[in-house]
C-alpha cells in the first residue's frame, strides 16, 4: 500500500528501568508518624491525670527530657530509629508510654534492645574511664582502671573516688534480674615490696570498698551482687609511674535466664536492619563522638 502523501511517521520507544534502592525516605515519614502519635498518647495521658497529679507530671515531663528525646539527642537519628523500630515490634504499647515519660535516669542496660545503644549510652555515662567493653546477648562487662579509684597500690581511695563512683552506679542502678560479679585485680608489682600477700590483701579490700558503694545505692531487689575473684597477679613492668594504673575493678552482668515476671528475656541483638560489620573499637568510637562534638548535658 503506498504511503499517503503528507503522513509523519511516529517511533515510540518504551525503556523499561528497574526500580532503584527506597534509600532512607521512608525513614523521616516514620519519624514525623511516631511524632504524632507522641502528641496524641500525650494528651490522652493528660486528659485521663487528676488534676492534682497534672501539675506534677507536666512539670516533670518538660523539666527533664522524654525517653525519646533522650535517644535522639544522644544516639543519632539511625540509631534511635533503629531502636523505636524494634520496640514497637516487640512491645508497642510499652513503646508509646515511654513517650509520655521523662527519662529514667537509670535505665536498665539490659532491656535496651541493641548492643549498639548499650555501648552508646555507657559511652555517655562513662566515657574513657571504662576499658575493655564487651556486650553480648545476655551479658555486658566493663573494667574500671583502679587508679580512678585508688591510690596506687594501695586501697586508700583517690581524689577522683566519689565522682567515678557515681559514674558506674548510673549504669548499675538501673538492673534488674540480674547477676552483678565484681572482679577486683592488683598486680603484684604495684604493690610495696611486690608482697603476694599484701597485694591479696589490697585487692580484697578494693572490692569490700566498691561493693558497699553499689550494695548501698541499689533499691531493686532481683539485683543479685556477687563476690568474683581476687586477683594477685604478676606483670611485666618492673616499675611503675604514679599515674599508671596497676590492676582494674571488673564488672560483669549477667541477665537471669527468667525475670521476675516470669517472662523469658529479650536478648541484646546486634542490627534490627541486618547484622553490620564487626568493629572491636566501637566503644573507643562512641566516646571519641562524644568527646568531640557533643558536650554533656547536666541531668535535671
Amino acid at each position: 500500500m503506498a504511503e499517503k502523501k503528507g503522513a509523519t511517521t511516529v517511533i515510540k520507544k518504551i525503556t523499561i528501568v528497574a526500580g532503584g534502592g527506597h534509600g532512607g525516605a521512608w525513614k523521616v515519614a516514620f519519624a514525623d508518624f511516631m511524632t504524632a502519635m507522641m502528641c496524641f498518647f500525650l494528651v490522652m495521658w493528660l486528659l485521663a491525670s487528676s488534676s492534682a497529679d497534672s501539675k506534677k507530671q507536666v512539670s516533670d515531663y518538660f523539666s527533664t527530657p522524654s525517653v525519646i528525646e533522650y535517644e535522639f539527642s544522644n544516639y543519632g537519628v539511625e540509631l534511635t530509629l533503629e531502636k523505636l523500630f524494634m520496640d514497637i515490634t516487640n512491645d508497642p504499647l510499652k513503646t508509646l508510654q515511654d513517650f509520655m515519660k521523662p527519662m529514667d535516669a537509670h535505665p536498665n542496660i539490659m532491656m535496651m534492645g541493641m548492643k549498639k545503644v548499650v555501648m552508646a549510652y555507657m559511652a555517655d555515662e562513662l566515657g574513657d574511664v571504662a576499658q575493655n567493653v564487651e556486650v553480648g546477648p545476655d551479658s555486658v562487662t566493663f573494667e574500671i582502671k583502679d587508679n580512678v579509684l585508688f591510690e596506687r597500690g594501695t586501697a586508700k581511695i583517690a581524689t577522683t573516688f566519689p565522682a567515678n563512683m557515681e559514674k558506674i552506679k548510673t549504669i548499675v542502678m538501673g538492673l534488674e534480674d540480674s547477676n552483678l560479679s565484681i572482679v577486683s585485680q592488683i598486680y603484684v608489682e604495684s604493690v610495696e615490696g611486690e608482697n603476694v600477700g599484701l597485694a591479696k590483701s589490697i585487692a580484697t579490700e578494693r572490692y569490700d570498698i566498691v561493693s558497699k558503694k553499689i550494695k548501698a545505692s541499689i533499691t531493686n531487689d532481683s539485683l543479685e551482687v556477687q563476690k568474683g575473684r581476687i586477683r594477685a597477679e604478676h606483670d611485666n613492668r618492673k616499675s611503675y609511674e604514679p599515674h599508671e594504673s596497676g590492676g582494674s575493678i571488673k564488672f560483669e552482668v549477667k541477665q537471669k535466664t527468667v525475670l521476675s515476671n516470669g517472662a523469658k528475656p529479650k536478648p541484646l541483638v546486634d542490627d534490627v536492619f541486618g547484622k553490620g560489620q564487626t568493629d572491636d573499637t566501637v566503644y573507643d568510637n562512641f566516646v571519641k563522638q562524644l568527646v568531640d562534638h557533643k558536650p554533656k548535658k547536666p541531668r535535671k
